[in-house]
Order: C-alpha cells, then sequence, then structure tokens
C-alpha cells in the first residue's frame, strides 16, 4: 500500500483485489473523518458542488445507468490507475446504488469477473450496493 493511501479500515473504504483501497461515500452524509480524498468521481444527476480537491463529475441519475457510458469507462480507468499512488473515491448521493455500481465495474477492471463483481463489492464495500436488477446487469456487462 503506497504513503497517500487510504487505512484499509476506514470508512466507507474498499480493498480492490490488487490491494489498491478506494472509499465509496454517499455526498448526504458527513465528509468522513481522516485525510481527504485527492481525487474522485461524482455521479450525480446534477453537477455536484465544488471539492477542495480535484474530480470529475459523470451524469448519473438516482437509480439509473450513467448517461455517457463510454466517458463512464475512461473516467473509471483513470481513477484506477490514480489509486495506486493517491487517495481516491466514488460518491453518490447515498453511497449505494450508483456508487456500488461504479465500484463493481471497478472491480471489474481490477480483475474480479463480471459475474462475480456485484457479490464482491457487497461482501467488501456495503451489502446494499448495486440497488437495481439494470444495475446489476450493466456490471456484468462491463469492460
Amino acid at each position: 500500500m503506497n504513503e497517500a493511501s487510504w487505512a484499509a479500515d476506514a470508512a466507507g473504504v474498499m480493498q480492490l483485489p490488487s490491494g489498491r483501497l478506494v472509499r465509496g461515500r454517499g455526498l448526504r452524509d458527513p465528509l468522513p473523518p481522516g485525510p481527504l480524498p485527492e481525487f474522485g468521481i461524482y455521479l450525480q444527476g446534477r453537477r455536484p458542488p465544488e471539492f477542495d480537491w480535484p474530480g470529475e463529475w459523470v451524469p448519473w441519475r438516482d437509480f439509473r445507468l450513467p448517461t455517457d457510458k463510454q466517458r463512464f469507462a475512461v473516467v473509471l480507468a483513470d481513477l484506477l490507475e490514480r489509486s495506486a499512488h493517491q487517495r481516491v473515491e466514488i460518491a453518490c448521493g447515498g453511497g449505494f446504488g450508483r456508487t456500488g455500481t461504479a465500484l463493481a465495474c471497478l472491480a471489474v477492471l481490477d480483475g474480479v469477473p463480471g459475474d462475480r463483481a456485484v457479490a464482491y463489492v457487497r461482501r467488501e464495500y456495503r451489502p446494499r450496493a448495486v440497488e437495481t436488477p439494470w444495475q446489476r446487469r450493466f456490471v456484468t456487462r462491463f469492460g
């Protein structure tokens, strides 16, 4: 693990099979204690507020899929690369559906088979992650 990473037991932090750490969270919740992210992906129907760190907004309405799936894949691959040397996070309003779906897609990019990625994220992040049947299907077909 790199020095700029999260603590493995920090709130919302999920370890990928490669050992890289990424934090998932809900934007409606208070910012967790501890160090700030160094980069984030924000999955919202509307542009999120500005943060004190760089990030990317991916238009994505609640209970739906990303508006631009190709851009989402590019932004997610960039986040995976950054996770090797930066504290990165993925967040949506509640931190379950869109965030869970993105974390499952990230797990696919990190080597988890698509048909096992939702179960992986539910075990390693939150049991309620990835809320809808179409989000689950999106994960199985991702990558």
